[in-house]
């Protein structure tokens, strides 16, 4: 275990110096990583100066995906950013270059080696089947300090999710209820999610109503499958949803039934590579139609 967290700080350290160099050389106006918020949690911080770069941190509690940030407008007014990410967190930022919400080129990207994130003390499910533990498509990638040895199995992926689709409709129809039912509307979901970025969302049009504004279970149904086909060929499974979520609602479920039809019938995994058009909205004669009824 001790040997485990000097390695984090050594990779701390690295990240440390790094933001210190980029902002001294006046390369950014602004470092976007981990840190001790109010709360006393490890939450996002901003640096804007060299003397607070000792401010960042780098451990397996940096669960938050910060690419979020990076459309906000408060944010973007502390000029150019760098950012810290994971590589889960990388294919956001790939996502959201393809769609025209970024400018890739007016930002530097910090990617940390990532050994697995964990949430009170357990492996997160994402990371258990990861398999892109180096994030790409980054300026600077700071690595573990030695060469990983990791158990994470991608072909494991989906196990969970053919758990559910064991089941006869009626069972399904019935877990997504009970877990449904516990929705609050608190929008946590959508808050954390790097690819939600509609100035106005769907759920809080009111001219007309197209989703019910209170808890009822009907108005939830609507609002978490409405979202995950927002989020279809788009989600990059980095369960930031998954995380923020207070009723504990498994909603990474919900994500990775369509991150396996985006796979299985056009070979695609959102995020992996860049500048290439997105699975929505781009048609090719070569696409596979048995999945049309």
């Amino acid at each position: 275990m001790l040997s485990g967290l000097l390695k984090l700080m050594s990779q701390q350290t690295q990240l440390q110096q790094k933001a210190k160099e980029l902002l001294t050389d006046k390369k950014v106006d602004l470092v976007i990583g981990y840190g001790l918020v109010e709360t006393g949690h490890i939450g996002a911080v901003f640096i804007t100066n060299t003397e607070q770069s000792t401010q960042l941190l780098w451990n397996n509690q940096c669960v938050h995906n910060l690419v979020v940030y990076l459309k906000r407008k408060e944010v973007k007014k502390l000029g150019r950013p760098a950012i810290v990410v994971k590589g889960c967190d990388a294919r956001a930022i790939a996502v959201l270059e393809t769609e025209h919400q970024l400018d890739r080129e007016n930002m530097i990207v910090i990617g940390m080696e990532c050994a697995g994130i964990q949430v009170n003390n357990v492996l997160q499910e994402k990371c258990k089947t990861c398999d892109l533990h180096q994030p790409p498509h980054c300026d600077f990638v700071i690595e573990y300090p030695e060469k990983l040895t990791l158990t994470s199995d991608s072909s494991h992926r989906y196990d969970r999710l053919e758990k559910i689709m064991a089941l006869n409709i009626e069972q399904r129809l019935d877990y997504w209820k009970n877990e449904f039912s516990r929705c609050i509307k608190c929008y946590a979901c959508r808050q954390n999610c790097p690819m939600c970025y509609c100035d106005i969302c769907v759920a809080d049009k009111n001219r007309p109503i197209r989703i019910d504004t209170s808890a009822t279970l009907k108005g939830n149904f609507s609002w978490n499958i409405l979202r995950a086909f927002h989020l279809a060929g788009r989600c990059v499974g980095c369960s930031a949803c998954s995380t923020a979520c207070p009723a504990g609602i498994d909603l990474d479920l919900l994500n990775l039934s369509l991150a396996k039809a985006a796979e299985e019938h056009f070979n695609y995994h959102a995020g992996i590579e860049r500048n290439i058009e997105p699975l929505i909205g781009t048609f090719s004669p070569e696409d596979q139609e048995n999945f049309i009824r």
